[in-house]
C-alpha cells in the first residue's frame, strides 16, 4: 500500500505540474487565426479544469491509502521484500465453477444498458433477461446436480 500511495502522489504532482503548463500554454496560443488574436489571453477551461480535478482526485485517492495503510497498524504483505505471494492470499469468497448464469446476467445487463441508449425495446428485453439471469444465479444450488 505504501507503493501505490507514492504512486498516487506522484500522479498528483505530475498532474498538477501538466495542468499549469497546459494553462500557460492555452494563454501562449501560437495558433495566428483571427479568432486566436482576439481572444489572445483567454484560457481554455475544459482541459485546465479536467487536469485540475485529476489531480485533485489522485490527491484524494493518495490520502486515503496513506490514512488506511497508517489505521491498519501493520505492514501489509505488498509493501515487504521477503513475502511470499501466498502471504497476501486471502478468502475471496465462493464461486460456482461451471455457471453459465454470470455470462447470462452480463449479456442481460448489455443488452439493458444498449436499449438505454438506442431504444426501449432492447432494455425491456434486457431487462427480463437481468432479472431471469439473477434469480437462476441466486438459486442456482437449491435444484439439479448441486441441489442441498
Amino acid at each position: 500500500m505504501v507503493a501505490n500511495t507514492r504512486l498516487f502522489w506522484i500522479l498528483t504532482v505530475f498532474f498538477t505540474i501538466l495542468a499549469v503548463v497546459y494553462t500557460v500554454w492555452s494563454l501562449i496560443d501560437f495558433n495566428n487565426t483571427p479568432e486566436a488574436i482576439q481572444r489572445a489571453s483567454a484560457v481554455e477551461w475544459a482541459g485546465t479544469i479536467a487536469l485540475a480535478l485529476t489531480a485533485i482526485l489522485s490527491a484524494l485517492i493518495a490520502f486515503y491509502l496513506g490514512r488506511t495503510h497508517s489505521a491498519q497498524g501493520g505492514e501489509l504483505p505488498e509493501d515487504r521484500l521477503n513475502a511470499n505471494i501466498d502471504d497476501g492470499d486471502a478468502e475471496q469468497g465462493f464461486f460456482s465453477p461451471w455457471s453459465w448464469w454470470p455470462i447470462m446476467l452480463a449479456g442481460g445487463a448489455a443488452l439493458l444498458f444498449l436499449g438505454i441508449a438506442v431504444g426501449v425495446w432492447i432494455a425491456a428485453i434486457g431487462a427480463a433477461v437481468t432479472l431471469i439471469s439473477l434469480v437462476g444465479w441466486m438459486y442456482e444450488y437449491y435444484r439439479g446436480n448441486f441441489g442441498r
